[in-house]
């Protein structure tokens, strides 16, 4: 009864809830670390404005089948459970592509490919399987933000950094001139890609102390 009691008055944002959002950001970061959803991270990072979308489409589709697969973890038998996992994000991915095709259509030609592969996305998957399934809607809706946006920061600065180099633009508008510079194709290849998020990953791993067993 006790432990009823005090599991029933943890804070909102207690410690270990405020680390659901915080440890994927950083030090359990679902690219970096866990090694999770690299190929979207490599696919539809030549843009910024692309990968943007791609971050918030992720986002809401984490958030979501977090919180629906937690509220039906009871409900649901061992033996189908990824049957339902897979139907649920079938469904929300199918909402943002209509999205999409309502309000930006020319995104969403150009990523409807990889808007559809959210169904497979092994950090979504993964979310749900490892945390949705034990854990209440509050911890897994903390748990879905903390991992969309872990991912979302990493694709996003792949992108910067391929747009502005590959291209001297950000969200399509010219940053550097081509008075004095000229556009480094390299960037535009998914070897940039890999040589970025390299470092990106050397630089969060060295940070951290993590260590490989």
């Amino acid at each position: 009864m006790s432990d009823n009691i005090e599991k029933k008055s943890e804070p909102l944002l207690s410690k270990k809830r405020k680390e659901l959002l915080s440890n994927p950001m950083d030090s359990d970061n679902p690219i970096t670390i866990q090694v999770l959803g690299i190929c979207s991270a490599l696919a539809v990072t030549i843009a910024l404005e692309g990968t943007v979308i791609m971050a918030i489409a992720v986002f809401f589709v984490l958030v979501m089948a977090n919180v629906i697969i937690s509220a039906l973890r009871n409900t649901i038998p061992n033996r189908i459970r990824i049957i339902v996992q897979l139907v649920v994000v079938a469904s929300l991915v199918a909402v943002v592509d209509q999205v999409l095709r309502a309000f930006a259509y020319e995104q969403s030609k150009a990523l409807s490919v990889f808007v559809g592969l959210i169904i497979t996305n092994c950090i979504v998957m993964g979310r749900l399987e490892a945390f949705a399934l034990g854990n209440k809607p509050w911890d897994s809706f903390l748990d879905g933000v903390g991992n969309a946006v872990g991912y979302g920061w990493i694709i996003i600065a792949i992108a910067f950094v391929r747009e502005l180099f590959g291209a001297g633009k950000l969200f399509g508008q010219v940053i550097l001139s081509k008075e004095w510079y000229v556009a480094n194709g390299f960037f535009a290849t998914p070897a940039a890609a890999c040589i970025i998020l390299g470092v990106i990953i050397w630089v969060l791993r060295a940070r951290s102390g993590y260590v490989e067993d």
